[in-house]
């Protein structure tokens, strides 16, 4: 009996301290429990809140337009516009063209071609 006795207490004694022994945040008086209590966990569901929310919003006549780069004139170009030609499309376009000699532009001719075969320091010597 004696012994049931003894380890019913040395039992208690590990589970209950003196309040000299504890020691941590718990020991200070201001200390609160971290975990809310079932009633205050949430007291409304996210889809019924009791108001509405506040969202900022100004007149359009008072804000001001910041944008990154406004009026950079690189970044407000219209966009490159490509076109795919097959072959069969450009030879239809070729065929509908004609060429005529002022399209190309005159080739430089002096008035007088000398061929520097024979002159003196121009070409390959006898």
């Amino acid at each position: 009996m004696a012994s049931a006795a003894k380890s019913i207490i040395q039992t208690r004694r590990r589970y209950i301290k003196k309040p000299w022994e504890i020691t941590g945040p718990c020991v200070d008086p201001e200390n609160k429990p971290a975990l809310p209590k079932a009633i205050e966990y949430r007291v409304f569901c996210p889809a019924t809140a009791p108001a509405k929310a506040l969202i900022p919003n100004s007149d359009p006549d008072t804000v001001h337009h910041i944008e990154y780069y406004s009026c950079d004139r690189r970044r407000s170009r219209p966009p490159v516009r490509c076109t795919m030609l097959r072959k069969a499309d450009v030879e239809g376009m070729m065929k509908g063209k004609s060429f005529d000699a002022d399209d190309f532009p005159r080739p430089y001719l002096p008035a007088k071609v000398e061929e520097d075969d024979d002159v003196v320091g121009g070409g390959y010597q006898k």
